[in-house]
């Protein structure tokens, strides 16, 4: 069983970074496909990028084109956290934000992911 817990997430000015954090436990860390996606109020939640393990520390990434250039996804093996750096915010990036886990398969889709952390705010200001 795999639990996740975010945090950083906050409001802040048009054109302003946030990092947001997402500790796992359980599982084996390494290996989990990670993804983070986000709700906006009345719309259904969507990816934002999302990490598989290929092997040997090394990961590939995707990211959804609205975010593509100005988020970063990290992971830090030893604190089992991975990260979301969010770069140039902009107003309709204001949603919650969730991380997720899978084990043994990787999408951009949501039906992928088993495991859900309780999400946390964004909100960015005009």
């Amino acid at each position: 069983q795999v639990q996740l817990v975010e945090s950083g997430g906050g409001l802040v000015q048009a054109g302003s970074s946030l990092r947001l954090s997402c500790v796992s436990s359980g599982g084996t860390f390494s290996k989990l496909s990670m993804g983070w996606f986000r709700q906006a109020p009345g719309k259904e939640r969507e990816f934002v990028a999302g990490q598989r393990w290929i092997g040997s520390n090394v990961y590939s990434t995707d990211y959804a084109d609205s975010v593509k250039g100005r988020f970063t996804v990290s992971r830090s093996i030893a604190d089992s956290t991975l990260y979301l750096q969010m770069n140039s915010l902009k107003p309709e990036d204001t949603a919650v934000y969730y991380c997720a886990a899978a084990q043994d398969r990787y999408g951009t889709t949501e039906g992928i992911y088993e495991y859900w952390g309780q999400g946390t705010q964004v909100t960015v200001s005009s």
